[in-house]
């Protein structure tokens, strides 16, 4: 262990897997699983863990038994388990199910809302303003998506003032955290800093990066240098974006967590958990994780029982 300067003491992982992971399967994951899996992610040590979604099941069909997962929950108390809603009918939903926090899920970019969210950039907000206003009236805490900050697949990089626009209205609309999701892997340390300190105050804010072209950690890194104290991870790197073909997979939580260990960073997670239930749900999908902390822990627990 090595501490640096200009670091937070200690960071906020906001567990994805069971949201963002799970979504971008091919197979539709069995209820029980899921739940097993949140629950083994609450005994690592996590404290916040994205559970599910309440988009309509046509679009997202692997996550089509969110109710029935909630129903199933096993709460742990400390531990949050925030869920995506995409609308009032999902909110509707959401508040039938218990839950006491949601997420929303925003475009930076006019061709990925209109794709994602059959809206424009402008449009975007008059879904969401309802949302956001219905769940703080009934006492819901409201986090925030962005997405497509530092670039879209159709519209090329991705001017920072646009994405400031949009996160700050959300900002202002009542939600208490801001999450800049990096969709397609192409953002680069630089530029993640930019983006953060053009926001004036890294306070609200969390970051999101994908690891398609090999720079989430390097990201990370410089997102935390910038002030940031919360980073979304997906255990085992699972998971993506459905709705944008050129978004591979997540930042793995044990990847970010070997690299804040050796920064002496504290995230309250055990790194052996969260490796074993990373091999654990791997065998339960059919493929190892890409996690590449995950498969040398592995390998080096197989080596020395050999």
């Amino acid at each position: 262990m090595h501490k640096l300067d200009g670091l937070p003491e200690r960071v906020t992982v906001y567990e994805v897997g069971p949201r963002d992971g799970l979504q971008n399967e091919k197979a539709v994951i069995p209820v029980e699983v899921k739940a097993e899996f949140i629950d083994r992610l609450a005994a690592a040590g996590h404290t916040v863990i994205e559970t599910t979604s309440f988009v309509h099941p046509k679009w997202v069909p692997q996550l089509a038994d969110s109710g029935e997962l909630l129903a199933m929950l096993q709460r742990r108390p400390g531990i949050r388990y925030p869920v995506l809603v995409p609308n009032l009918k999902g909110l509707d939903r959401a508040l039938e199910s218990g839950v006491e926090e949601i997420a929303v899920f925003a475009s930076a970019t006019e061709t990925f809302a209109n794709r994602n969210l059959n809206r424009g950039l402008e449009s975007q907000f008059e879904m969401f303003e309802p949302v956001i206003a219905g769940a703080l009236e009934h006492g819901l805490k409201v986090r925030a998506y962005v997405s497509m900050v530092f670039g879209d697949p159709w519209e090329g990089p991705t001017p920072i003032e646009q994405v400031v626009g949009v996160g700050a209205r959300l900002l202002d609309l009542g939600c208490f955290e801001l999450s800049l999701g990096d969709t397609i892997g192409v953002g680069t340390p630089g530029h993640a800093t930019a983006l953060v300190e053009a926001f004036g105050s890294p306070e609200r804010l969390a970051v999101h990066f994908h690891d398609t072209y090999g720079q989430a950690l390097a990201n990370t890194m410089a997102a935390l240098k910038a002030g940031v104290t919360v980073v979304d991870a997906s255990t085992g790197g699972i998971g993506g974006c459905p709705f944008a073909g050129s978004a591979t997979g997540n930042l793995a939580t044990e990847d970010l967590v070997w690299m804040l260990n050796g920064l002496g960073i504290e995230t309250g997670l055990n790194l052996d958990e969260l490796v074993a239930t990373s091999v654990w749900l791997a065998e339960r999908l059919g493929r190892p994780s890409p996690s590449r902390v995950v498969q040398a822990l592995s390998q080096k627990a197989l080596s020395q029982k050999d």
